[in-house]
């Protein structure tokens, strides 16, 4: 009887060890998947939601394309026939239509991957432009074209590591787009300021406290882009790759 009664207790001790390791790796099931779901959701936060929205033929993907085409007319004309007017007009014309291509994806809920990655980098080719050609003229010196250039080169890189490790692009930093804006005042103003009348004299005072005020707006935000990537490499990669559908800046 005594046997049996040990044999009984240790079948027992040996069910509720199995019952206790069950427990265990069920608690542990549940830690690992409420972390890595907390962390792929301050990782959204950090570097944008994903979305499914494929959607290529939209009407601000074209206004889009509008702009791009844009660039080459507006950089010949800059220094070719030296039209600044003309010039001034093209930049106009593509910052309106980049004000409203992002209404219009609102209103009409037209968000796209492409717009998304399409938009910041229309944006970047026509500051990159007004850069080249302003320094080309001697208006704007050469260190500023190297550091607002070397900044998208570095985020650039930093966007493809974070596509590598499952991340989409970077959330949108408004400073980043308010530095974009103010740029994009300052190079038609440059243009117009350069010339010897007291007119043209006054125009060039703003537009170069134009100018330094988005170039110091425009390398900050791309420190706090690069504040993201830190953060983003701090934390476990998504298991999923996903894309944000919102415009960079």
């Amino acid at each position: 009887m005594g046997g049996e009664s040990d044999t009984g207790r240790a079948a027992a001790v040996r069910r509720s060890a199995r019952e206790a390791a069950d427990s265990v790796r069920e608690a542990r099931d549940t830690v690992r998947d409420t972390v890595r779901d907390t962390v792929r959701n301050s990782v959204h936060d950090t570097v944008g939601p994903p979305t499914d929205d494929d959607r290529l033929w939209t009407v601000p993907n074209a206004l889009s394309m509008l702009r791009l085409a844009g660039v080459p007319l507006f950089l010949w004309l800059m220094l070719g026939p030296e039209a600044d007017g003309w010039a001034v007009a093209v930049l106009a014309i593509g910052g309106f239509t980049d004000w409203l291509d992002g209404k219009l994806a609102r209103v009409l809920d037209q968000f796209s991957r492409f717009g998304a990655m399409l938009d910041p980098a229309v944006d970047r080719l026509y500051i990159l432009a007004a850069l080249v050609g302003l320094a080309v003229r001697d208006i704007v010196p050469w260190w500023a074209v190297v550091a607002l250039v070397a900044r998208d080169v570095v985020l650039a890189v930093c966007v493809f590591v974070l596509r590598h490790r499952g991340y989409g692009p970077f959330e949108v930093v408004y400073l980043g787009k308010a530095a974009t804006f103010v740029l994009l005042y300052a190079f038609p103003l440059l243009l117009l300021g350069d010339g010897p009348s007291p007119a043209e004299a006054v125009v060039g005072v703003v537009a170069n406290a134009f100018a330094i005020w988005g170039v110091a707006l425009y390398l900050w935000s791309g420190l706090l882009y690069l504040a993201q990537f830190r953060l983003a490499l701090r934390r476990p990669a998504p298991s999923t790759r996903f894309d944000h559908g919102g415009a960079g800046g």
